[in-house]
């Protein structure tokens, strides 16, 4: 276990007296999905370096005895070897680099990069840290599968569906194809409400704080249009669809260099999110859907992306069928669902770019919770009943869970106490972490 999250150099330190006998992984960020990639590579003994961006005052460079603050629950798991600091990539990437390869060269040995959150991904991919094996596709795939508008295009041309959307003329200039067109025509074609999403979300989230903006009526419309353009952010306005509440649907994969034939993938459902209807999943079970996996293949083969992804499906009840809504080009927050299931995503990426071997044993019906949010959700909205069996909870209470049954978990294990632990240690106090996953 990481018994202290590192400054930089403190992490540097600690790395020089280490051996490897084999490459590490650099998994960033440090929190809920972190941990989960952390756990299913330390199933099969690959060393974890934690990496991530240090939070409050150790943020701005604060760092005492060589430990900084960071409130993620990824360091304290058994799982992860050691913690620490870099330069956040959003704020200097070519800080972040130096950082990232000071510290492989500390270990002595190169290393296998996982981006847990889309910057991170793709900060790896541009910043091209020297030891570092990426073992997904390079930043210019990445940016055509993350790109909304090349994404639908792909949609369009392979048959598969999505929502409705039309590209702005408004914010053409600032686009990567033609636009489809303007405020009204958008609006008499969409009607309200409708959202207004861009088409890479990276900008849009640092200037709005969100990647998806929910418009009531045609002023509201227009201005939010206009301050995406005033920022030179290309938007798209999409129909609001009418979703069926628990039939959001994901495919997890793993598609190697190899192509799609050799691809290892899981179909989920997102069975209970929270909030309800716009939250994030807080419980998720294997499902067979095998349409979503032929269409969400399809989509990542012609992209011609290597590496772990989800692809987001909802359920238009108008339309009856299921609409592509987003990929995800690295892990999120339940991966460690499909690793249950027998889908060991992350191992399967690692293999890929080392000498180590993986190969699935098949799929096995697998539920994963997040207790924190679920837990809440039991607390706090009367409409909701309780889809988890009395055999389920005795299970989760005594531990049991860990080696029987179908349920698995995001954080608690009481074999892996330090996460769950610092969840409630931080969880009660003022102040937040900056990420959900």
């Amino acid at each position: 276990m990481a018994d202290t999250f590192r400054s930089t150099e403190g992490l540097i330190d600690a790395l020089a007296d280490a051996e490897f006998e084999r490459p590490p992984a650099l998994v960033s960020n440090a929190h809920i999905t972190g941990l989960g990639v952390a756990r299913a590579l330390d199933a099969h003994d690959v060393p974890v370096i934690a990496l991530d961006r240090a939070s409050g005052d150790a943020a701005d460079g604060g760092a005492e005895n060589g430990t900084v603050t960071h409130d993620g629950l990824a360091p304290p798991s058994d799982a992860v070897d050691f913690a620490g600091a870099v330069t956040y990539p959003l704020d200097d990437l070519d800080g972040f680099r130096e950082d990232v390869e000071a510290i492989v060269d500390a270990a002595g040995t190169e290393a296998v990069a996982f981006g847990c959150m889309d910057e991170w991904a793709l900060s790896y991919a541009e910043a091209d840290p020297d030891g570092v094996r990426l073992p997904f596709a390079g930043s210019d795939t990445l940016d055509d599968v993350l790109n909304k508008s090349e994404l639908y295009a792909t949609c369009e041309r392979l048959g598969v569906p999505y929502p409705e959307t039309y590209r702005l003329a408004e914010t053409a200039a600032a686009g990567t194809r033609e636009a489809d067109a303007t405020v009204d025509e958008a609006a008499a074609a969409l009607g309200f409400p409708l959202v207004v999403k861009p088409e890479l979300k990276r900008d849009f989230e640092e200037a709005f704080g969100t990647n998806v903006i929910e418009v009531a009526d045609r002023e509201e419309f227009a201005d939010v249009v206009a301050a995406a353009s005033e920022e030179g952010i290309a938007v798209m306005a999409q129909r609001r669809v009418d979703i069926a509440t628990g039939r959001d649907h994901s495919l997890a994969s793993y598609v190697p260099p190899s192509g799609r034939d050799d691809a290892l993938a899981v179909v989920g459902n997102a069975a209970v999110r929270y909030p309800r209807n716009f939250g994030t999943s807080c419980l998720v079970e294997t499902a067979d859907e095998p349409a979503i996996e032929e269409r969400a293949l399809a989509v990542l083969d012609d992209a011609g992306y290597h590496g772990i992804s989800e692809s987001e499906f909802v359920y238009d009840e108008a339309r009856e069928e299921f609409l592509l809504l987003d990929v995800n080009t690295r892990p999120w927050k339940w991966i460690s669902m499909p690793v249950a299931a027998g889908a060991n995503l992350p191992m399967a990426a690692y293999a890929a770019v080392t000498d180590a071997t993986y190969a699935s044993g098949g799929i096995e019906p697998t539920r994963w919770v997040y207790l924190r949010d679920y837990l809440s959700l039991l607390a706090g909205d009367d409409a909701f009943w309780d889809q988890l069996s009395a055999a389920d909870w005795r299970r989760l209470v005594s531990g049991a869970f860990e080696h029987e049954g179908t349920l698995t978990t995001g954080v608690y294990r009481p074999s892996d106490p330090g996460p769950a632990a610092k969840l409630f240690e931080t969880e009660f106090v003022d102040r937040e972490y900056y990420c959900s996953c």
